[in-house]
Parts: structure tokens; sequence; C-alpha cells
């Protein structure tokens, strides 16, 4: 029995194996089936394709599940921010509009039409009026058609291309004086001035038979009624950097032509309040024939330009009324007109302790003392202008100017030769030696550890920087450079051997007035509240820095405002490098598509762990039609 039931369990057997395989077949033939099904799904448009992802972050792949809410599923290597909810900016981030042609200098808070609303008297319609909220233009500036890049330093020193500052008016207005000429497509600059006519480099000079310019103990000069600015521009040779200013349109483009030359320069004017600087920023101070009444209004401007003068420090006047009794006939004034004006400067100059050096043909030279030692003791004989009284005088945003003298530090000792706040370093020395403002312990919170470690930070990132931005890194392709929030300067410093110059700003709303600061490192800047418009002209700065400017002001004010007036004051084709919160970038960035730059979002330079991110940002090159067409970009 045993034998003859054996062969029937082996067949037995065998049939179920054949129908397992068969069962596997089956299922495996089911199986490739499906995947070409989805692929051939996929590739058709219905799924969800790996060429339509971003290059930066991978797309959320809804899952949807019974009852349940569906999740978003993020497989960013780093931070990133969900979208934020539905806002007015947000719902017009198709493109922002360009503005029309004849805005392609529109200077917001130096606008004609407005000023011309404000007193004539002491040129207070010259000073910052900028529009309200609902007067705000919320479209891009145009470059004028035409529009090329500019000529990259020094050759830009003295050459420019028309076509960015279509104006002839001062190669008329100023022709034998060597200010500027025209000749077909470009202006040349031949360093000329109204007073010194044989060119800037031979005035300089005489200055330097006067005083030392080449030992590094003048490196800060600011230029009052700067004209095209070649005092300040010749004065780089000698490292010692500018700070020029004048008013809107006083000589056409002024200001423009000096920025657009590479030169540092604002609009600016004295009028009713402080020059946006802090106090004893400036080495030297120099008016060649500025017309700026010295002597009038108790001796008001003269007292301003004593602030901001460091102890010690120079101010330099040529033009009238010094060296009167040889021009007075071609100024066409009386002798004693100009004889009173310079006893008028004569008179307060002595009020304010200053020391009268020399005085050489056109040129005459005061100097400001060390201290106030003395000059408190004089204060008993001359009285006015007596010393300012619980005053701030590194406060210096729309306050008004005063008619007293603001005291210097205290000094320890009764030496006249001490210098009040503390001694400075020669250039370039200065840069990095520490700041007497921090040495004294006079900014809250911020020690020499800190000013050494905001140093070598600043190193590291910008050489992060220009391993992104080629142009940044390209010797020479940028010369005018802006910090929106400079704290201690570092980023300027970071930049110092290249052939570039940094207008460093310190917003208003810091927490911490650090303008002085970047003054004794020997670097230059200036007061900003970022909710209004830059005193400057449309297309001033090659590259833009911000850090932590949006986070400075939420709830201040629309970054989409704070956006448009970058791009009113950058250059076509210049960049912009802006650093924060991933979720201020995210929102940042969505405008700036708007504005047609373009831009990505990268790692901070310590790895994608951090939620600070850096926006990289490029505008686009574009104009305003030609004079037959008229389309938006």
């Amino acid at each position: 029995m045993a034998n003859y039931r054996w062969p029937s369990k082996l067949s037995k057997l065998s049939l179920r194996a054949k129908h397992t395989n068969l069962y596997r077949v089956i299922l495996i033939a089911i199986l490739c089936a499906a995947s070409y099904f989805v692929g051939v799904w996929q590739h058709s448009g219905g799924g969800i394709s790996r060429s339509s992802l971003s290059n930066h972050e991978l797309t959320s792949v809804p899952c949807t599940f019974p009852h349940q809410t569906t999740p978003i599923l993020n497989f960013a290597a780093s931070h990133t921010a969900p979208d934020p909810p539905p806002t007015a900016t947000a719902a017009r981030v198709a493109q922002i509009p360009s503005c029309g042609v004849e805005f392609s200098e529109y200077t917001p808070c130096e606008f004609v039409n407005r000023s011309l609303n404000f007193p004539r008297e002491r040129l207070i319609y010259r000073e910052r009026h900028c529009p309200k909220k609902h007067e705000i233009l919320r479209c891009r500036i145009p470059a004028p058609y035409g529009y090329t890049v500019s000529f990259r330093w020094p050759e830009s020193r003295d050459v420019a291309w028309f076509a960015n500052v279509p104006h002839t008016e001062l190669t008329v207005e100023k022709k034998n004086q060597n200010w500027v000429r025209y000749e077909k497509d470009r202006f040349l600059f031949p360093g000329g001035g109204t007073m010194f006519p044989r060119g800037a480099d031979a005035y300089i000079d005489e200055i330097g038979r006067l005083i030392n310019l080449r030992d590094g103990s003048i490196r800060t000069a600011i230029d009052t009624g700067c004209g095209v600015a070649s005092f300040g521009a010749y004065l780089m040779s000698r490292n010692i950097v500018t700070m020029s200013f004048a008013p809107r349109d006083t000589h056409e483009a002024q200001v423009q032509f000096a920025l657009e030359r590479g030169v540092p320069a604002i609009i600016g004017v004295l009028a009713s309040i402080r020059l946006p600087f802090p106090a004893r920023a400036f080495d030297i101070a120099h008016c060649s024939r500025c017309l700026i009444p010295w002597g009038q209004y108790n001796g008001t401007y003269l007292i301003e330009v004593d602030r901001v003068l460091r102890p010690g420090g120079y101010w330099i006047l040529s033009g009238p009324p010094i060296n009167w009794q040889r021009h007075w006939k071609g100024w066409e004034r009386t002798r004693d007109d100009l004889n009173s004006e310079q006893s008028q400067i004569e008179r307060v100059a002595r009020s304010l302790c200053w020391k009268k050096l020399v005085q050489r043909e056109d040129l005459a030279v005061w100097q400001k003392p060390t201290n106030h030692i003395h000059c408190k003791r004089n204060r008993i004989a001359l009285r006015r202008p007596p010393f300012c009284h619980q005053t701030l005088p590194d406060q210096a945003w729309y306050t008004k100017l005063e008619t007293c003298l603001t005291p210097l530090p205290e000094v320890t000792g009764s030496e006249i030769k001490e210098v009040a706040g503390g001694q400075l370093a020669r250039w370039p020395e200065r840069l990095n030696a520490v700041p007497p403002r921090i040495k004294s312990g006079s900014l809250e919170g911020i020690t020499e550890d800190d000013l050494v470690s905001n140093t070598e930070t600043w190193q590291r990132r910008v050489s992060y920087y220009k391993k992104y931005d080629q142009q940044l890194a390209e010797t020479g392709r940028y010369r005018n450079l802006l910090d929106m929030n400079a704290h201690l300067g570092g980023f300027a410093s970071a930049l110092v051997d290249d052939p570039v110059w940094v207008m460093n700003v310190v917003p208003v709303e810091a927490s911490v007035n650090t303008l002085g600061v970047i003054y004794e490192r020997g670097l230059i800047g200036t007061y900003q509240n970022w909710c209004e418009s830059m005193s400057t002209y449309p297309r001033t700065y090659d590259f833009i820095h911000a850090d932590s400017v949006f986070s400075l002001y939420k709830d201040r004010c629309d970054m989409e405002d704070i956006l448009l007036e970058m791009d009113r004051i950058l250059r076509p084709k210049g960049s912009v490098i802006i650093r924060d919160d991933i979720d201020v970038l995210t929102k940042a960035k969505k405008i700036t598509d708007a504005m047609q730059w373009e831009g990505r979002i990268g790692d901070h330079e310590n790895g994608p762990l951090e939620r600070e991110k850096i926006l990289f940002l490029v505008k686009e090159y574009w104009t305003a039609p030609a004079p037959d067409q008229s389309s938006d970009p």
C-alpha cells in the first residue's frame, strides 16, 4: 500500500509548485504593467516630474487620507517658509510697472515741485521734504535711453557717458573754469574748479604746502558745495576719502556728475537742520567758493562745521572773501562789502576758539583746538556762542541747527595738546585700531573684543560673497557701494584694498548709534531712515548690501517701498546681497521677482542649518524707450 500511494503524493506536490510559480509570474506582470502606465502618465504631464521642481527646494507632495487634512511634506535641505497669507503686496507680484521717462532723475525727498511749497529763507526749500505715504511712487524708475555701464575707476574720474547724465548746462555755464567738457558721446572732467582753473591736483598741492596731507593724519574730509567733486576725486590719490555734498540743481546735475565719476557725494545743504553726520567726523572741512554765508545768522553754519570737525581738524576756505583785495572787481562786489564779510568770518572763527594758521594768496586755513580747556575759560570774555547743554552731539537726523558750541569730551589733564575724545591713529593703521568711542566705553554694549570679532566675521563673509557674486569679485567692476546697515563698518573694512568706496549707513532706528565709530576707523557714511528715500540720484550705486534691514524695519514701513528705493538708486546690471531670516527673504524674493530682478537664496556661510540666509540679486538692464517709442520693459 505504501509503495502504491507514493507516486500520487509526488505528483500532487509538483502540481502545487507549478500553480505557485504561475501566480508569481502573473503578479510580476501586473506590477510591471502598472509601473509602465504610471511612467507614461507622468511623462504626459499628469504627474510631478523632476524637471518641474525648483533648483533649490522640492515641491511638497500631498497624500490624502479619509477624514484627515492634507499634510504638506517638505523635503528641503534647509529652512524654508510656508507661503505667507495673501496681502496687498503679494497680490501684486506679477510685475511692478515702470515709471514714466519724466521720472528718470526723480529724487523723492528733493522733488522740485514739492520743495517750492517751503520757505526760501535760508534755503529751507532745498532741504529734505519727503512725500507722504499716499504720494509715494510705486513704480520702477527708468534709466535714460542709451544708458551704458559706467567707466571703471580710475578712468571714470576723468570721463563719463553723456547718455547716463544727459545735461550740458555746466559745459556752458562753467566753460572757462574747466569743470566739464562735452565731446561727442561723453563728458570729460579736466579737474578744474572755480578757484582752481589749473586743476584740482595743483590746488591740492598748494594746500599740501600749508598742512600735511601725506602722513596719514588726515583721512576724512567734507567738501561743502562740491560742484562736480573734483576736489574729492583728486584727494583719493592721497588716501583721503571725501564726503562731497551740494544742493540739488544749484548747478544742473552737479552731484549726479560726481557719482557718475565714482566719487562719494550726496544731495545736501546747510540750511536749518544738521548735516547727517556725527560729531568729530572729519579731519578737514573745505569750501571753495561754496557761497555759504558763514558769517551770518550768528555764525550758525560755522558752528555746524565745528560740530563735525575733529579736535585739531582744519577748515580750508578759498574764494570770496579770501584775497578780496585782488579779486573784488572780478567778483563784482565792493571792497567794503568783501572786507566786512571777511571780518565777520574771522570774528566767528575766534568765537569758536579756532586758530587762523595761514592765509596765502587765495587760501586761508583755520584749526580747531584739540580740547576746550582754554575755550571754556574764554567764554567769560567772549560769551557767544555759549556751550550747548543737554544736547546729543551725534544726533543728526532732522535735528535743528543750534547757535551754541558743541562741547568736546572732557580731558583728564590740563595739557592744551591733549586730544579730547582720544587720539586717532594715522591711516592705514586707523582702520583696525580701537576707535576712541569704543575704548572709552561710550557705546553701550560694544567692546574691543566685539570690534575684533566683527572685523574677522566680515572678512569671512565678504570672501564668501565673492564666491557667489562674480561681479563683486572682479576687480574694478564695481565702484560705488552702499551698506544699508553698516554697524561697525566691517563690510567696508573687508573691501578696503579693492578699488571701491562704501557709503556706510547707520539707520536712525538702530539700537546703538555707531556712525561715529565708522568715521573713527577712517571710513565714511551717513544716517538714514529707510522708510524714506535717500538723498541721492537714481543709479547711484553699483552694489547694495542689506544686513538685517528688513527685520529692523518690520512693522515700520512696507518692504516693497524699501525695495523700490533700492531699485531706484541701483544701477542697471548692479547687484544686491540681502542677509536676513529665511521667512523675510522668501517674502522679499516675491517682490524682487515682480521688479524683474534675477535672484536666488543661498545658505549662510556657516552652512544650511542657520535660519539666516542670503539672497543674491541682480538688477536687469533696461532703459526708457527711445523718444519715438513707449513700451514697458
